[in-house]
C-alpha cells in the first residue's frame, strides 16, 4: 500500500524565517518528521512567497504579506515534500517577481508545485508525483492574484455549482488523469478563516468534484481543522488547519491544534485515513500528547460524526477504513 501524507498550511516567513536563521533544516518539523519520511508522499500548502524580493504586492489593500527566505528550501527538502499547493493568498504577497522566485526555487530543488505559473496555461496544470498522484490546485481566494494569458499568478476558481465553474474542475481533473495520474488529489485554499464547519455550498462544491473525478478533496485556508466526510468512499478534507507557522493562537478556537492526515493507497485508490493529531509551537510543530491529543480527538471525533463520518480511536490517531481496506 502507497501512503500520501497531507499537511495543510505551511507558512515559512516572518518569524518562521528568523527562526531558520538558527535551526537546522530538519529542526521545524519536530517529532512529526518520521512520520512525514515514512509516507511515499507529502504534499503541503506553501502559504508564503520564497524570494529575497522586498517590495510587497500594492495593487489592493492586504493586511499580511508572508516571506521565506531561501533558507526555506532545505527545510522543504528535510521533510522531503514532494509537492506544495501555491494556490492560495499569499503566492503573489511580494509580487510577481516573488511567485516567480518561488516557482524557480521550487524547480531548483525539485519540489513540484500546482496551482500558480507563469501564466494561466501553467498555474491551471496538474503536478504529476511519484506513484501516479496527480495533484490539480485553485483558490477562490485573492481574485487579483489570478493569472493571465501572460501574466503570473494563481488558479482563481470561485467555489460555485454553476456549470461553468463545474467543467473547468472537470477539465482540470481529466488533465491530470491524462498526464498520467491514478489518485487525483484536488486542493482548495478557499474560504474564510477561523470558521470551525463548512458551510452547505462547500460541502456541495467539495461533493461535485468528487462526482467529477477526484479520489481525495484537499482544503485549506480556515486555519483550523474541520470534520473529515467520506463520499462515495472519497475522502473530503473540508480543511487541513495549519502545520507550521508563527501565528497567534485564539484561546477558544485553538488553531494551534492540527493534524496530519495519511492517506492509504491500493491501486490508485483511497482505503483508508488516518488523522494524527499534531501541536504547534512558535516555528516547530510535533505530535499532539496528553491532554492536547485528547482535545484533538475528541473535536475531530464530533466535527466528522456531524458530517456522517465515524471515525475510530486507535493509537493515539483517529482511523477510517474503506470495505476493501478491512477486508484485505
Amino acid at each position: 500500500m502507497e501512503t500520501l501524507m497531507l499537511a495543510g498550511d505551511v507558512m515559512l516567513g516572518r518569524g518562521v524565517r528568523e527562526a531558520l536563521h538558527e535551526m537546522e533544516p530538519a529542526e521545524p518539523w519536530g517529532d512529526t518528521l518520521p512520520s512525514l519520511l515514512d509516507a511515499s508522499v507529502r504534499i503541503v500548502n506553501l502559504e508564503c512567497a520564497v524570494t529575497t524580493h522586498l517590495t510587497q504586492w500594492h495593487e489592493a489593500p492586504k493586511v499580511f504579506h508572508f516571506r521565506a527566505s531561501p533558507e526555506a528550501i532545505p527545510a522543504l527538502r528535510a521533510a522531503r515534500i514532494d509537492a506544495c499547493s501555491l494556490a492560495n493568498n499569499h503566492s503573489l504577497d511580494f509580487e510577481e517577481e516573488g511567485l516567480l522566485d518561488t516557482l524557480r526555487y521550487l524547480d531548483e530543488a525539485g519540489i513540484a508545485h500546482a496551482g500558480a505559473g507563469r501564466n494561466r496555461e501553467e498555474a491551471t496544470a496538474p503536478a504529476i508525483l511519484p506513484h501516479g498522484i496527480g495533484l490539480v490546485a485553485c483558490t477562490d481566494n485573492e481574485p487579483l492574484f489570478a493569472a493571465g494569458g501572460d501574466r503570473p499568478g494563481t488558479a482563481f476558481l470561485p467555489v460555485s455549482l454553476e456549470p461553468s465553474v463545474l467543467a473547468k474542475v472537470e477539465e482540470r481533473i481529466a488533465a491530470a488523469r491524462e498526464a498520467g495520474a491514478s489518485t487525483v488529489v484536488f486542493s482548495n485554499h478557499w474560504g474564510p478563516n477561523m470558521v470551525e464547519r463548512p458551510p452547505a455550498l462547500f460541502r456541495r462544491f467539495a461533493r461535485a468534484v468528487i462526482e467529477r473525478g477526484a479520489d481525495i478533496y484537499f482544503g485549506h485556508s480556515a486555519h483550523l481543522t474541520q470534520g473529515v466526510e467520506i463520499y462515495r468512499g472519497k475522502p473530503i478534507l473540508f480543511d487541513t488547519g495549519d502545520f507550521l507557522d508563527d501565528y497567534a493562537v485564539d484561546p477558544i478556537l485553538r488553531n494551534d491544534r492540527s493534524c496530519l492526515f495519511r492517506i492509504g493507497l491500493e491501486e490508485g485508490v483511497p482505503v483508508s485515513l488516518d488523522l494524527l493529531p499534531v501541536h504547534l509551537g512558535f516555528a516547530t510543530t510535533n505530535l499532539a500528547r496528553d491532554d492536547e491529543r485528547e482535545a484533538i480527538l475528541a473535536r475531530m471525533e464530533a466535527l466528522s460524526a456531524e458530517l456522517g463520518t465515524r471515525l475510530e480511536r486507535r493509537d493515539g490517531a483517529l482511523i477510517w477504513r474503506s470495505d476493501q481496506a478491512r477486508s484485505g
